[in-house]
């Protein structure tokens, strides 16, 4: 959609704060199934009025909801705390993959056969998906019928020992602090990684002057990015934790890069002049943004493994809340400001994570 919303904007004469809206409305069905989804562990309608894109996409957003809360609760059941890292970083690379796929088949897609082909072409990818997924995945070891006897008593051997979760302490999950850490520092770091996400092709386009194409080409670089540097950051993390440095600080060095390392390089913006140096602070400002997979979303089977899908459907939630309030806001500041105000508040809000992760936030398990 960030590619598609130049030329369809340009169709159907969407001001830029209309298209914060439309950006948005994936995140207002989006939210609505994270803490659900951590429990049960964008077809074309331009043409059909804003209303029903409104719709379909907040729709889009209920399905896509589910996964990243599913997918830490089965991570916690097959890898141990010495490879936990890496091996979220490896599976969010393909999430970061995925956008470097869809930003750069997009304009020609565009080019060649229209707008609509974009969200017929990814979305028909869902159902070859879907088949894998069901003949493959496996909610834990003891389920796998392809996994040899010593795989498995390994896998068991070293990972945190989970009875089922027959209910939920909210009350007492709500009360500690590094949870409270974990919801806000979500809330700020994903407030830039949204508008990055959802803006980054329209700043090419208006502020580089990039043709459609460019814009798709060079808004992959910094995804690129995030999926080599989520790798490199989970080795550095595992290899620190199996060194004996304590998961606690190992979290705080982590997200602290994750938080300050964007934070930095969105200041270097507004003294560029070059469109080859923005992009590269770009990247760089996603690159370090990935750090995060072994800072905050590592942090939620550290502090409550048994309930690791709930709790980060819970600060995912406060992240979600970000993407449909950043995305709308930088629509309205930019109708009304400039790009230097959208990103002064994203750095803002950084800094403020930042604060709070390094203030509450530990590696220890705290609800058993």
């Amino acid at each position: 959609m960030s590619i598609a919303i130049l030329p369809m904007s340009s169709e159907f004469h969407w001001s830029p704060a209309t298209v914060g809206l439309i950006q948005s409305s994936f995140f207002w069905g989006y939210l609505l199934t994270q803490i659900a989804g951590g429990i049960w562990a964008d077809t074309v309608a331009a043409k059909l009025g804003l209303p029903f894109l409104f719709v379909v996409r907040a729709f889009m957003g209920i399905g896509e909801g589910v996964a990243m809360p599913a997918m830490n609760n089965i991570l916690s059941k097959w890898v141990p705390v010495s490879e936990r890292s890496r091996s979220l970083a490896l599976v969010y690379s393909g999430m970061y993959l995925g956008s470097v796929t869809g930003l750069a088949f997009s304009p020609l897609l565009i080019h060649k056969f229209g707008w609509p082909s974009v969200f017929f072409s990814f979305g028909s990818l869902g159902t070859v998906w879907f088949a894998l997924w069901l003949s493959k995945a496996y909610s834990s070891p003891l389920d796998d019928p392809e996994l040899q006897p010593e795989e498995k008593k390994l896998i068991l051997s070293s990972c945190v020992s989970k009875e089922p979760v027959k209910s939920i302490p909210w009350k007492l999950i709500l009360s500690k602090p590094p949870v409270w850490a974990l919801i806000v520092s979500h809330f700020c770091h994903n407030w830039g990684t949204f508008i990055l996400l959802t803006w980054m092709p329209t700043y090419y386009h208006q502020v580089l002057k990039f043709n459609l194409t460019e814009s798709g080409l060079f808004a992959f670089w910094p995804w690129l990015t995030m999926a080599v540097t989520a790798n490199i950051g989970g080795w550095i993390a595992d290899s620190l934790v199996r060194k004996g440095v304590s998961v606690t600080l190992v979290r705080k060095i982590m997200q602290t890069i994750g938080l300050l390392g964007p934070a930095f390089f969105l200041t270097q913006l507004s003294h560029v002049d070059s469109p080859a140096m923005a992009v590269l602070c770009m990247a760089c400002s996603q690159g370090s943004d990935a750090f995060s997979q072994s800072g905050l979303y590592s942090n939620h089977q550290d502090i409550a493994p048994r309930y690791s899908g709930v709790l980060l459907g819970l600060s995912n939630t406060a992240g979600v809340l970000a993407g449909v309030f950043g995305t709308a806001a930088t629509g309205y500041i930019l109708q009304h400001g400039s790009w230097d105000d959208v990103f002064k508040v994203s750095v803002g809000l950084y800094l403020v994570g930042t604060v709070v992760w390094n203030a509450f936030s530990t590696g220890e398990k705290i609800i058993d």
